[in-house]
């Protein structure tokens, strides 16, 4: 059974995927057949979803090998694929009435990163044990808007202001793209005047809470989204760890990973 849902969501995210695919002009020469898009992004999101090494893939799928899947993986995160299929599912979110702008909230996770490389630091709540960091903004019902990754030693709120500003304007419906919420949740540790600054700039209401005041179980009543989307990105096998050296693999995994929560919630997706 999981293994047909598999193959149902790989078919139909591939519909959305093709048109955005780069043209690959084939060598008059010929050579080996190319692999299939489609066959290549079953292989990327059985890797995305077991967490197995790319070559450990294994051949009976049918999918090729595991690293002309990273390739493929590698090569349309350089034509931005990713980002523009992650665009196009929130723009049908918000067509089905889906996407719900009236609060949104921000909260970072912490990820093992074992072989270390760009973007990592030591995780002062693991033992300094090297790590990254992403951080999400979701909206009132924890559908991924944007991301971003940092060494597990930043603070979450030193990415506040580029978070906030690299809110993707999204489309659906008539009239112009929707891209600010009206109201934006955040804990404690983004409890700076600057934080609040830069919202009050953006005309979104600030709902961060502040230290000494309110207390953690009250905020769960909103801030709980986000943080169940986080658990959502740690079901995926390649996410629960960054295993990916390279940062432009991992953001792209990490985009597929938006994709397919943002697919899960819209209400005729196959």
């Amino acid at each position: 059974m999981g293994r047909k849902r598999n193959k149902e969501v790989g078919a139909a995210l591939y519909k959305r995927i093709e048109p955005l695919l780069p043209f690959v002009k084939l060598s008059p020469k010929g050579g080996r057949p190319r692999l299939s898009d489609e066959l290549a992004l079953n292989g990327i999101l059985f890797v995305l979803r077991t967490g197995i090494p790319w070559e450990e893939l294994p051949q009976e799928l049918g999918f090729g090998s595991g690293m002309t899947c990273w390739r493929w993986l590698r090569d349309w995160q350089a034509a931005g694929v990713w980002h523009s299929l992650h665009l196009q599912l929130l723009s049908e979110l918000r067509n089905a009435d889906k996407l719900d702008f009236s609060r949104v909230s921000v909260d970072g996770a912490s990820v093992p990163k074992p072989p270390g490389g760009p973007y990592t630091g030591p995780n002062p709540t693991d033992r300094s044990k090297l790590g990254s960091k992403r951080h999400l903004i979701t909206d009132r019902q924890g559908i991924p808007l944007i991301f971003c990754v940092t060494g597990a030693n930043r603070h979450d709120s030193v990415v506040f202001e580029e978070l906030v500003d690299a809110l993707p304007a999204v489309g659906g419906k008539q009239g112009r793209p929707r891209r600010c919420p009206d109201k934006l949740h955040a804990d404690k540790g983004y409890d700076y005047a600057r934080c609040r600054a830069h919202l009050k700039r953006r005309g979104i209401k600030n709902r961060i809470a502040r230290r000494g005041i309110e207390r953690n179980d009250r905020l769960r009543r909103h801030r709980w989204a986000v943080e169940r989307t986080h658990s959502w990105l740690a079901t995926f096998g390649k996410l629960r760890t960054r295993f990916e050296r390279r940062i432009d693999v991992h953001l792209a995994l990490l985009s597929l990973g938006c994709g397919v929560i943002c697919a899960r919630n819209l209400p005729v997706f196959y």
